[in-house]
Protein backbone atom coordinates (compact mmCIF):
# COMPACT_ATOMS: atom_id res chain seq x y z
CA UNK A 1 0.00 0.00 0.00
CA UNK A 2 1.39 3.60 -0.91
CA UNK A 3 2.15 6.28 1.81
CA UNK A 4 0.84 10.03 1.74
CA UNK A 5 2.33 12.35 3.81
CA UNK A 6 0.13 15.08 5.22
CA UNK A 7 0.99 18.06 7.27
CA UNK A 8 -1.79 19.68 9.68
CA UNK A 9 -1.17 22.00 12.34
CA UNK A 10 -1.41 20.49 15.92
CA UNK A 11 -4.84 21.56 16.78
CA UNK A 12 -5.71 19.57 12.98
CA UNK A 13 -3.99 16.87 14.20
CA UNK A 14 -5.73 16.94 18.04
CA UNK A 15 -9.19 17.27 16.27
CA UNK A 16 -8.43 14.28 13.88
CA UNK A 17 -7.38 11.53 16.39
CA UNK A 18 -10.21 12.50 18.77
CA UNK A 19 -12.83 11.70 15.53
CA UNK A 20 -10.83 8.85 14.87
CA UNK A 21 -11.25 7.66 18.78
CA UNK A 22 -14.90 8.55 18.61
CA UNK A 23 -15.51 6.25 15.19
CA UNK A 24 -13.53 3.89 16.41
CA UNK A 25 -11.08 3.40 13.69
CA UNK A 26 -7.06 4.44 13.00
CA UNK A 27 -6.33 8.19 12.04
CA UNK A 28 -4.92 6.62 9.00
CA UNK A 29 -8.45 4.68 8.60
CA UNK A 30 -10.31 8.49 8.92
CA UNK A 31 -8.41 10.37 6.80
CA UNK A 32 -8.53 7.83 3.79
CA UNK A 33 -12.68 7.14 4.25
CA UNK A 34 -13.36 10.93 4.64
CA UNK A 35 -10.62 11.98 2.11
CA UNK A 36 -12.38 9.00 -0.27
CA UNK A 37 -16.00 9.78 0.66
CA UNK A 38 -15.53 13.63 0.01
CA UNK A 39 -14.09 12.96 -3.33
CA UNK A 40 -16.77 10.74 -4.40
CA UNK A 41 -19.65 13.38 -3.19
CA UNK A 42 -17.54 16.18 -4.86
CA UNK A 43 -17.62 14.14 -8.36
CA UNK A 44 -21.50 12.75 -7.92
CA UNK A 45 -22.53 16.44 -7.81
CA UNK A 46 -20.00 17.70 -11.08
CA UNK A 47 -21.58 14.62 -12.73
CA UNK A 48 -25.15 15.76 -11.58
CA UNK A 49 -24.69 19.29 -12.55
CA UNK A 50 -23.12 18.32 -16.05
CA UNK A 51 -26.69 16.02 -16.42
CA UNK A 52 -28.83 18.76 -15.30
CA UNK A 53 -26.93 21.13 -18.18
CA UNK A 54 -27.71 18.46 -20.63
CA UNK A 55 -31.21 18.30 -19.61
CA UNK A 56 -31.61 22.10 -19.86
CA UNK A 57 -30.16 21.86 -23.59
CA UNK A 58 -32.36 19.27 -24.52
CA UNK A 59 -35.41 21.85 -23.46
CA UNK A 60 -33.86 24.78 -25.37
CA UNK A 61 -33.15 22.50 -28.31
CA UNK A 62 -37.19 21.63 -27.86
CA UNK A 63 -36.65 18.06 -26.88
CA UNK A 64 -39.91 17.03 -24.65
CA UNK A 65 -39.04 14.53 -21.60
CA UNK A 66 -40.44 11.24 -21.63
CA UNK A 67 -42.89 10.04 -18.77
CA UNK A 68 -41.67 7.39 -16.60
CA UNK A 69 -44.89 5.43 -18.34
CA UNK A 70 -43.14 6.34 -21.79
CA UNK A 71 -39.70 5.07 -21.61
CA UNK A 72 -41.13 1.73 -19.47
CA UNK A 73 -43.35 1.08 -22.31
CA UNK A 74 -40.72 1.75 -25.12
CA UNK A 75 -38.13 -0.19 -23.18
CA UNK A 76 -40.62 -3.25 -22.63
CA UNK A 77 -40.27 -3.22 -19.24
CA UNK A 78 -42.85 -3.49 -16.17
CA UNK A 79 -42.75 -1.13 -13.61
CA UNK A 80 -41.80 -2.87 -10.33
CA UNK A 81 -40.66 0.11 -8.03
CA UNK A 82 -44.50 1.16 -7.19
Amino acid sequence: MATITLKVSEADKTFMKAMAKFEGVSLSELIRNKTIESLEDEYDAHVGELAYQEYLDDLKAGHEPMSWEDMLAELDLEDDLV
